[in-house]
Order: structure tokens, then sequence, then C-alpha cells
């Protein structure tokens, strides 16, 4: 059985494009959720929000100045605060440059600081990076079914790679814990500017995909061309009998993953400083105390005791020192934050008054 000519020369260039657009829906579901996180922690850690407001605006600026770069408009000045940052070039190019440019500016910051990511995962994963098509599918290569299972295979392969690096990722290598670092970084600043001198309630989810509509909506006839550009790549991958077109878009799809995952580490690190403001000072360090003397102890235990299990050293301290933290904040709660807890059950209170009565 092969595909119908109209689906391979109609349909099938936009599976890709559909995968995408999917992975970055539910990118831009996670930069809302960090939003509200972070807004609810605005107060008692106003340093914490500038510096994920300030990496913010340094994510934008360098997309926007990239922008600039590609399009030869050139960079006159470049400034970064903590609530401001600015991009001038040094000529004002009209038409296809500026809405090039601009298209970095609102859509670069999804993609771009994620794709420093992606070259360190070119050293500690090499094998992520593969597309293959399916043998089940050889027979409707190039149809809008293949295309869009191949890209989805892409997907799950590098998730896979990514995920297996992360379980198993040594925080005492300085090149696997500065990878984290970055990644947090990435989570943190991979969002719009929310918090600044005045709170912006209205910026969120729909304003950003207003601001991309509106930049769509402004040259219709450059969003066509792009349609047009991404069909001769189709096409041309298809003489060739090559999957460059699904490598093409699986680039974006691998960003939009570790965006993901750079957003969802974050979040967890928002709830955990949310949730120790609850205990009360030096008992809300515990955690984070935790976190390092954990992660040290059970490292020693397989160095000293179980040296032969050298491959479950990784996975099971980095799960030991999550699980170990988990249940001692939880324990923190439960014991140092219910101010109305009474020092005898309710049974015996109401004993103890009917005898006073």
């Amino acid at each position: 059985m092969e595909g119908s000519a109209i689906d391979i020369v109609i349909f099938a260039p936009i599976a890709p494009i559909l995968g995408v657009l999917l992975f970055w829906f539910i990118q831009l579901l996670f930069v809302e959720s960090q939003k509200y996180l972070i807004s609810k922690i605005s107060k008692k850690h106003e340093p914490l929000c500038r510096f994920t407001n300030f990496l913010g605006i340094l994510f934008q600026s360098i997309c926007h100045a990239l922008g600039f770069t590609v399009t030869r408009h050139g960079i006159s000045e470049f400034y970064v605060s903590v609530h401001y940052g600015k991009v001038k070039p040094k000529k004002q190019k009209k038409g296809i440059f500026e809405w090039t440019a601009n298209a970095f500016l609102f859509i670069g910051p999804f993609f771009i600081p994620a794709l420093l990511i992606l070259l360190c995962l070119l050293v500690f994963t090499p094998d992520a990076f593969k597309v293959v098509t399916p043998s089940e599918l050889l027979h409707l290569k190039y149809t809008f079914a293949e295309q869009f299972i191949t890209f989805g295979t892409s997907i799950f392969n590098f998730a896979g790679s990514f995920f297996g690096f992360l379980v198993n990722i040594d925080l005492l290598n300085p090149g696997h814990f500065g990878f984290f670092v970055l990644l947090i970084f990435l989570g943190m600043g991979i969002r719009p500017s929310y918090i600044g001198e005045k709170v912006r309630k209205k910026v969120n989810m729909t304003y950003d995909l207003q601001n991309i509509w509106g930049h769509i909506r402004n040259q219709p006839l450059y969003v066509i061309l792009l349609f047009l550009l991404s069909y001769i790549i189709f096409y041309i991958s298809l003489v060739f009998n090559q999957n460059w077109y699904v490598f093409l878009f699986s680039v974006f799809g691998w960003l939009s993953i570790i965006s993901i995952v750079a957003l969802l580490i974050a979040d967890l690190i928002v709830i955990l400083i949310k949730t120790t403001d609850e205990l009360p000072k030096l008992w809300n360090v515990i955690p984070y105390l935790n976190m390092f003397i954990s992660y040290i102890i059970a490292r020693g235990i397989f160095f000293t005791v179980y040296p032969f299990a050298e491959e479950f050293t990784n996975i099971v301290s980095l799960f030991v020192m999550i699980f170990s933290t988990i249940l001692i904040t939880l324990a923190l709660l439960k014991f140092k934050t219910n101010k109305f807890k009474t020092k005898i059950t309710m049974k015996k209170l109401i004993k103890k008054e009917g005898k006073k009565r």
C-alpha cells in the first residue's frame, strides 16, 4: 500500500509542522505555570524574582540581537537591566528583514536559549539525534502518517536519551553539574519578563500569542513564503530519499522538549521555595541541607560498600536526594506548621472537660 499523490504532495509536509506546534503549545503552558508560581513567591523572594526577570530579558535581548545580526541590520546598542532591555540596530531595514528580526524577538526566546543545552547534549548524548523511519512504514514513505510518526519517533528517542542522561547525571562531575545549573538558568529565564518595577498582571500566554499572531497578520505574505520554502525542502528530501525535512522540524521539537524539562525543573524548585517559606526560620534551611548531605552520603555508601554497583550509583543517589528531601519537607510541615494542634487527643479533651463539669 502506498500513499496517494495528494497526500504526498499536499498533506505530508504539514505533519512535522503540527508536531512542532503541539510541543510548543505545551511549552507555553509550562511558561504560564512558572509565571503563576513566581508571582506567589515574589513578595518574600524579590532578589530571586529580579534575577529570573533579568535572565528572561537577557534571553529576549540576545534573540533580538541575533535577529539583527542574521538580517545584517548590525547592532549599535545593547543594553540589559533587571527591568528593561534594549537592542538598537545600526541600519533601519524594512520588509522581510525587519519582519525576520522581530520574529527572533517574539518566537526566538522559546527556542534559541535551549539551543545551548542542545549543543551540550551533542557531547553527553550523541546517540540522541537520530531520525529514522520505522521499518513498518517504509511502504508509506513521505505520506502524512509516515512523516508524523517519524517525527514522533525522533522526539521519543531524543526524550529517552535526554531523560536517561538526567536520571544518571553525576552532580560531583563539574561538567555534569555545570550542565544542570545551565538547565536551571534556562528554566528560570525562558519566559517573558513578568516581574519588573511594576507587576504586569495582563502579561500571560494569551498576550504572547496575541503578539505572535499580530506579527504574522502584519505580513501574511512572508508566512506563505515560509510554507512554500518548507514544501520545497520536503520535495528535495523526497527526491533524494532522505529524512532532511523531518530532521529540520525535529530540531525544533528537541528544543521544545529541552525547554519543557527546564521549565519543569524550575517549577519544582520554586514549589520547594514556596513550601519551605511556610516553615519557621532555621527549620526552612533543613530541606536544602538535606539535598547536599543525602546525596554525598549516598555516593559515599556506594563508593565504600557497593563499589561493584557503579552503574547504579548516580541514579540511586539522585533518587535518595529527591525522596529524602520530599519526606523531610513533609515531616517538617506536619510538625512545625500546625499551630492549632493540641497536645492531647480530642477524645481525652472531651473526657477532661466532662470531669471538670
